[in-house]
């Protein structure tokens, strides 16, 4: 696998590249945007690791001039910024997944492979409302139009899906979505739910995926 590690602090660079090569990862580095973008551009990887915040063209363009072009490998952004708004942000300019630093090199090597775990072969449609979603296709349509969901927001919307008129717990969704099952802060699903309302575009008269306080969410009609 085929790692780009966009990041201007040395020492995290080679922190991190010495974790990843030694499990058997193929390691490129940059330590500023405009190279960053330039390896991005130039070789095929299996995950871009993105710092938000870095000399030259940030992360979040490198991210989005990236999207335009390749829709489907996945970008981790590594960020000091914790703020809801600043990881939607993020989310909706096509990243995956986001850690705050600082963070331990176990829990980012597991977001990783996430992340390159392949999708099902399996092909099934789900539908809600006048959104439907094709997992042979990997295609979310919304009327006649096709709504761009990232990797995760379009497994998170099969999972709700899949289980519509359910209530799924939080901690059901981290396990399924995300598939983890150590202590991961089930915060970023919210982050997610927000994202996929603004992608989906549902008003009032849509609430197709309603919150249960306390407990987690449900895709109803």
């Amino acid at each position: 696998m085929k790692l780009l590690i966009v990041e201007d602090e040395p020492g995290i660079v080679n922190f991190l590249k010495q974790g990843f090569e030694e499990e058997g990862y193929q390691v490129s580095s940059a330590l500023d945007g405009d190279k960053g973008l330039d390896l991005a551009v130039s070789d095929d990887y299996d995950v871009l690791l993105l710092d938000w915040m870095v000399p030259g063209i940030s992360g979040m363009e490198i991210c989005r001039a990236f999207r335009k072009i390749n829709k489907h490998t996945p970008i981790i952004f590594l960020t000091a910024k914790d703020e809801v708004a600043d990881v939607v942000f993020g989310l909706q300019a096509g990243a995956n997944d986001y850690i705050k630093k600082p963070f331990h090199f176990e829990e980012l090597l597991e977001r990783v492979k996430v992340q390159l775990r392949p999708l099902s072969g399996e092909h099934e449609v789900f539908s809600i409302g006048n959104i439907r979603l094709d997992t042979g296709t990997h295609q979310v349509i919304k009327g006649s139009e096709e709504i761009y969901l990232t990797q995760k927001e379009f497994s998170l919307l099969e999972y709700l899906l899949r289980q519509k008129g359910k209530v799924c717990r939080r901690t059901q969704i981290i396990e399924h979505v995300w598939d983890i099952n150590f202590d991961y802060s089930t915060g970023v699903i919210d982050v997610y739910i927000n994202a996929l309302r603004k992608k989906l575009r549902l008003d009032e008269n849509e609430n197709y995926i309603q919150t249960i306080r306390g407990v987690g969410y449900i895709a109803k009609e």
